[in-house]
C-alpha cells in the first residue's frame, strides 16, 4: 500500500478524533468497573477519568449500560474469547493458550470476573451478554469433547455435556483464584490437569 493510499483509508477529522474519544472513554470505564464493580462505578467517575464532562461523555454513550456493553465486546476483542480456533490445535492446545495469555492481561480478566459476579443479580445489563456467552462456551465445548468421544478420547464415565460446564466452572473459579494470588496458583495447570482427567492419550 503507498503512502496516499494509507492516507485514504486511515480516519481523518472529526471522525478520527471521535473514535479516539470513544476508544479512552471505553479504556476509562474499564478501569473504573474493573475496581469499582458496575453498580459502584459512575458516569461521573469515568467522565474524571477522561477529563471530559459527564453531558460531554453522554454524547458518545447515551446511557451507562451503553457504555458497559461496549467495555463488554471491548474484552472480547482483546481476550478472543469465542474465537474460531485452529482446526490443528487440539482442545487441550487452545485451552492452555487462551489460559496463558490470559495472565498477560489481569486487569481485563480483572473486569470479566467482576463484572460476571455482579450479573446474577436482578436486572443486570450484563446479565444476557454472560448468558449468552456461557451458552456459547458450553456448546463449543460441547462439540469438542463430544468429537473426542467418538474417537474413543474420552475416559469411560465421562459426560460430554457436563465435562463441557466442569470446564468452564473451573477455568473461571481458577481464574479468580490467580487473580488473589498470581504467585501460587498455575491457571494452565490446572486447567491442563482437568483436561488429563477426562481425555485419554493418543
Amino acid at each position: 500500500m503507498t503512502t496516499n493510499e494509507a492516507r485514504t483509508r486511515a480516519p481523518r477529522g472529526p471522525y478520527a478524533k471521535s473514535k479516539a474519544r470513544r476508544e479512552s472513554i471505553v479504556l476509562a470505564a474499564h478501569e473504573v468497573f474493573a475496581s469499582q464493580g458496575y453498580r459502584s462505578g459512575s458516569l461521573q467517575d469515568v467522565a474524571d477519568a477522561v477529563g471530559m464532562s459527564q453531558t460531554s461523555l453522554l454524547h458518545y454513550f447515551p446511557s451507562k449500560r451503553d457504555l458497559l456493553l461496549a467495555v463488554l465486546n471491548w474484552r472480547d476483542t482483546v481476550t478472543g474469547d469465542g474465537g474460531a480456533r485452529d482446526p490443528e490445535e487440539t482442545l487441550a492446545e487452545a485451552v492452555i493458550r487462551q489460559a496463558r495469555f490470559n495472565e498477560t492481561v489481569p486487569g481485563v480478566i480483572e473486569l470479566y470476573t467482576v463484572l460476571c459476579a455482579e450479573s446474577v443479580t436482578a436486572n443486570h445489563p450484563g446479565r444476557d451478554y454472560f448468558t449468552q456467552r456461557y451458552e456459547g462456551l458450553r456448546r463449543s465445548y460441547l462439540r469438542s469433547f463430544s468429537a473426542l468421544a467418538e474417537e474413543g478420547r474420552l475416559r469411560p464415565g465421562v459426560n460430554p455435556e457436563r465435562a463441557a460446564a466442569s470446564l468452564i466452572a473451573l477455568w473461571d473459579g481458577i481464574q479468580t483464584q490467580w487473580l488473589m494470588d498470581p504467585e501460587s496458583v498455575d491457571m494452565a495447570a490446572c486447567l491442563r490437569d482437568y483436561l488429563n482427567l477426562v481425555i485419554l492419550p493418543e
